[in-house]
């Protein structure tokens, strides 16, 4: 099987996938520090929310992510596409640590540490299995020799 490099502009879209939910979590989690506690017995807290700034940016960046992810998944398969989103908890920390100033402990470290090198090791292969051709079946209630 052939290995299929991508193209500069579908590494352009894995890039996105992989900046665009960490900003945006980190994004949402800014807005909301900033707001009292949230409840769903008062949904107009809620919606409230929704419409402060940090939090319209952190949606409009989730809903990038959204649109890069479903691009990248159209071209490439899910195991190829899904090591650009866990490659996003470095990006998650290091915002965490030196712009939100929360403390990641070191067991928090680790743990990333881990799971970007098992992601190196999927993200090893080619970025779409090549499948068999499929052969059309017949529609509903048309016989083999119907067809000849």
């Amino acid at each position: 099987m052939a290995h299929i490099r991508p193209t500069p502009r579908q590494y352009f879209i894995l890039g996105l996938v992989a900046i665009s939910a960490p900003l945006g979590d980190t994004f949402l989690s800014r807005g909301m520090t900033a707001l009292p506690p949230i409840s769903l017995a008062h949904p107009f807290s809620l919606i409230s929310a929704v419409f402060t700034p940090w939090i319209c940016a952190g949606i409009a960046l989730l809903i990038a992510f959204f649109a890069s992810y479903l691009t990248a998944l159209s071209w490439a398969d899910l195991t190829y596409v899904l090591p650009a989103t866990a490659f996003g908890n470095v990006i998650v920390a290091l915002l965490s640590k030196y712009w939100l100033h929360e403390t990641i402990s070191w067991q928090r470290w680790a743990g990333i540490a881990l799971i970007t090198v098992g992601v190196g090791f999927v993200a090893q292969g080619p970025s779409l299995t090549e499948r068999p051709a499929q052969t059309p079946e017949p529609a509903a209630g048309v016989t083999e020799g119907q067809l000849r």
